[in-house]
């Protein structure tokens, strides 16, 4: 008689992963957040991927600063470690509520399928789905003013696309500019002008000094490679090519034409070696990258205090002036 199934993988009671590749995964989680109420910002929910059941939220400012502009699009990408997250949950709500009415800007958070269920590259084909998805809208109103969705108007300017992303959503954020390149006509009407990565979720199999420092209040080095184990194709470790951009069979960046991109990560983050040693490595290929380190700060940072300090304002107003000097 054989024996019962057993966990071989716990994250944090939530998910759990077991002997015979079956799954647990509870959806009652109590957030220590609520939703924030911003009336300045309005929201709808799309469905932008209809294979896999995925949906995005697009938001909306109420009254826009008077200008001329059409207003810019900015995509954002939740972390999560490729096994957590949703555009419904709290902080990532509060976060793209935020952006709208900080930036002046319409936001798109598309959801993406999550491991251990479906493994990456997952994440990253869904990424580029709602990539198209916003371009489908683009062509719709290029070709008919009434042919797109009426809420998305005409007043949202396609040609100032910026994707930012968190985390594992930082991490997608790097192989989307990989992937679309710069100056590419593949997505247009859409032109994404620059990326904002928020310590991106990078890994290796050799350690960083940042990764063997003191634990986050809310992030170790155990849950980081147990996220790994998780998300990775089966068989494969950290230095694959989804994981680490400068493993040995990742593709040559040098040769990769990319968009401007910015990298914000925390002081205190276990990730902050290798946000570095990525802005470095693509500074010394002569990319347009730029690198800021936020003093004592933890992961997630901005994305979980998004309206409570002060720090998050100073945020939005860097977001700013890279959209500023990106887009022309």
């Amino acid at each position: 008689m054989g024996s019962l199934p057993h966990v071989v993988e716990d994250c944090l009671g939530f998910l759990q992963l077991f002997s015979d590749g079956s799954i647990f995964r509870s959806n009652d989680i109590e957030f220590k957040i609520s939703a924030v109420q911003d009336h300045s910002v309005t929201f709808n929910d799309y469905l932008f991927h209809k294979r896999f059941n995925l949906s995005l939220r697009f938001y909306k400012p109420q009254s826009v600063t008077l200008n001329t502009n059409k207003l810019p699009i900015v995509i954002f990408l939740h972390g999560g470690g490729f096994c957590f997250g949703s555009r419904t949950w709290p902080h990532i709500h509060n976060c793209c509520t935020r952006l709208a009415s900080g930036l002046q800007a319409v936001v798109l958070s598309p959801d993406y399928r999550l491991a251990p269920e479906h493994r990456l590259p997952s994440a990253v084909d869904d990424a580029v789905e709602a990539v198209r998805w916003l371009q489908r809208q683009g062509l719709r109103l290029k070709e008919d003013e009434n042919g797109g969705d009426s809420w998305l108007g005409s007043d949202v300017d396609f040609d100032r696309v910026f994707v930012v992303g968190d985390s594992s959503g930082g991490n997608i954020a790097h192989h989307l500019a990989v992937r679309l390149g710069s100056g590419s006509s593949e997505m247009d009407p859409v032109r994404v002008r620059g990326y904002v990565l928020f310590a991106p979720f990078f890994g290796g199999e050799v350690r960083t000094k940042s990764e063997e420092g003191p634990p986050e209040h809310m992030l170790n080095l155990e849950l980081l490679d147990r996220f790994w184990r998780l998300s990775m194709p089966l068989g494969e470790s950290r230095d694959h090519p989804l994981a680490n951009p400068f493993g040995a069979r990742s593709p040559n960046l040098e040769e990769v034409k990319l968009g401007p991109i910015l990298v914000i990560v925390g002081g205190n983050e276990l990730l902050k070696d290798r946000a570095q040693d990525y802005a470095r490595r693509l500074k010394e290929q002569g990319k347009d990258i730029e690198y800021l380190e936020f003093e004592g700060c933890e992961h997630g940072f901005f994305t979980h205090d998004s309206y409570s300090s002060q720090l998050a304002e100073e945020v939005i107003q860097i977001l700013k002036r890279f959209m500023l000097q990106t887009s022309t």
